[in-house]
């Protein structure tokens, strides 16, 4: 796929996914200052990667991808509660994200945790009321969802990361498959649900999405050496500055470019048998490059 097609058909699901995040909690409560700043979060930018990988699967599976929008969105409600729960002092205590002022900074502790709190299980309700999926493929999906994001998923992979100061390479490599994989496999697999796939596509698509996110968290350990901070969107060498280990100091620069190399080769030979996969294997490529 040349860089044109891939670029456009990324900005139409980035559309899609901003129009509608932006048409949710617009009502105005006299809780309203929660959806201030649920939205606060939601909204404030970012790659879109993983609903993009639902639509795109759901695609591939042969489902309209319209009717997987509201899938796709409930996993990323589910992605920004866990960076606005990452960000607070109790966590990384980081003053910016994308470049914003952190939501505790601007809401406080409380209404950021609550705001978390929130977006839960609003993205649990996007699935289960989506309208153009049946019973059976809401409840699949909402299963895919519960086990990326839950305590053997992404809650695990925090764990290990802020509490069990993972040092080897072979600990990094669980709390990336654990934090960053496994919603990104949650994406891929959200798709696949909504689709109504079988167990052999998904194994696919599961293990595309698993080696693509090792390979997103050793870029990123990269560039909290090398990025750019006005691209990166927060301060460059936070993760030495806290005493973490990263793929960087096990492997070095190199060792990791290597490493990314290799997790996006495996990526897209997951998928070979697959027909049409340009798009996954452009994306693979487009994020082992990427500065911020």
């Amino acid at each position: 796929m040349d860089k044109l097609e891939f670029d456009a058909r990324y900005d139409e699901y980035h559309r899609s996914v901003e129009d509608y995040l932006g048409g949710l909690f617009t009502d105005r409560p006299h809780w309203a200052d929660l959806y201030d700043s649920m939205r606060y979060s939601l909204l404030a930018g970012g790659k879109r990667i993983r609903p993009i990988l639902t639509l795109e699967t759901a695609r591939l599976c042969g489902l309209d991808w319209h009717a997987a929008i509201p899938a796709a969105c409930a996993l990323e409600l589910v992605h920004t509660y866990s960076l606005i729960h990452d960000d607070l002092p109790c966590m990384d205590d980081d003053d910016l994200r994308r470049g914003k002022p952190t939501n505790h900074r601007v809401y406080g502790e409380t209404l950021a945790v609550l705001a978390g709190d929130a977006l839960q299980p609003e993205a649990f309700r996007l699935i289960l009321t989506a309208p153009e999926l049946d019973p059976v493929r809401r409840a699949d999906c909402a299963l895919v969802l519960a086990r990326a994001a839950g305590a053997d998923g992404m809650v695990a992979g925090q764990v290990l990361d802020t509490l069990h100061q993972p040092r080897t390479r072979e600990e990094l490599l669980e709390v990336h498959r654990l934090k960053t994989g496994a919603m990104l496999q949650g994406a891929a697999l959200l798709g696949c649900a909504a689709a109504g796939a079988g167990e052999q596509t998904r194994r696919c698509f599961a293990s595309y999405a698993q080696e693509l996110g090792v390979a997103f968290q050793i870029r990123d350990d990269m560039l909290d050496v090398i990025g750019d901070e006005a691209a990166f969107g927060k301060p460059i060498g936070s993760d030495r500055a806290d005493g973490k280990t990263t793929y960087v100091d096990v492997l070095g620069l190199e060792g990791c470019e290597n490493a990314v190399a290799m997790c996006t080769a495996a990526a897209k030979a997951a998928l070979a048998r697959l027909p049409e996969h340009g798009f996954l294997d452009a994306l693979a490529d487009t994020l082992a490059q990427r500065q911020k």
